[in-house]
């Protein structure tokens, strides 16, 4: 064999060895960096905050609450919204800034009764900072001057008795002395990360929290409302003695039928229902009126 031949094979040799080695490294690098992403990407997730609308296993039945009054097959649906005949109800929205500008006459032409405005809330990193819903006032003023009924809510972030006090005070300020026809409510989410400030709070200083704040706002002369889903009603709040001091119920709860074995005053039904007036999804809700 010749030296031209030999070289020839030796370079042939080496540049598919080389040409391996790349490729070993490519699909490290691809391996590793879909972990990186995936690691990334679960980072991010956890860092959002999460609110869980609805639990898959119904509460038990407690025979000191006021018992739900309506069937499964007294809920259906009717020009896209859904509806109880057998009951005496309006349906209605809830907004925040988060849904822009509302034509709040076409959101009345609907057949839209009611809106609750978010009015502000409290930060739920560490700082824990509350804040005002820069739309609330425009979303107040709109919904009133529709003719709609309407609320506010404060979504709370409250750890201490002492905050969710400042939280109401707040809501009152903001209000001042504001003429309102339906409740102002204390809406408590949990949060899906651990980085939360609210991720250790127990159910005794939950509850605390809830009345503190009903407190302050019953005080100043508004109704005021606790907002909660399954899982939060199983696990943490006490209903019964919440009932006791007058405070009514606001159910999230994204099912077609209202299942809640207790009577709520307020159902929010679904998070991603359409209105026109209103750009992309907005809450619906049913509000009853109790005879």
């Amino acid at each position: 064999m010749s030296k031209a031949t030999k070289r020839k094979q030796k370079t042939e040799l080496i540049m598919g060895l080389c040409a391996i080695a790349l490729s070993v490294l490519f699909f490290v690098a691809l391996f590793s960096g879909i972990g990186w992403l995936r690691d990334r990407l679960n980072q991010l997730s956890a860092s959002l905050p999460t609110s869980i609308p609805t639990s898959t296993t119904p509460p038990p039945t407690d025979p000191t609450l006021i018992p739900n009054p309506f069937a499964p097959g007294d809920f259906v649906y009717a020009q896209g919204y859904l509806t109880c005949p057998s009951g005496n109800y309006m349906l209605g929205v809830d907004v925040s800034e988060y849904q822009g500008n509302i034509d709040w006459q076409t959101v009345a032409s609907e057949g839209i009764g009611f809106a609750m405005v978010r009015i502000g809330g409290r930060g739920w990193g560490e700082s824990g900072q509350i804040f005002t819903d820069t739309y609330w006032q425009r979303n107040l003023d709109g919904a009133q001057d529709a003719g709609l009924l309407t609320g506010v809510y404060f979504f709370s972030q409250a750890i201490s008795e002492e905050e969710a006090r400042e939280e109401a005070r707040f809501v009152i300020e903001q209000l001042d002395g504001r003429e309102l026809t339906l409740p102002v409510v204390f809406d408590w989410e949990t949060i899906g990360s651990a980085d939360a400030r609210t991720a250790d709070l127990s159910p005794w200083m939950l509850n605390r929290c809830a009345m503190a704040f009903c407190e302050e706002i019953r005080a100043a002369g508004y109704q005021p409302m606790v907002y909660f889903n399954q899982s939060l009603a199983l696990d943490m709040l006490d209903l019964p003695t919440l009932q006791q001091q007058g405070y009514p119920f606001w159910l999230a709860m994204y099912t077609d039928a209202l299942t809640y074995p207790h009577r709520v005053e307020m159902w929010q039904y679904t998070s991603e229902g359409t209105v026109a007036g209103i750009q992309g999804f907005v809450d619906l809700d049913l509000y009853f009126i109790y005879e």
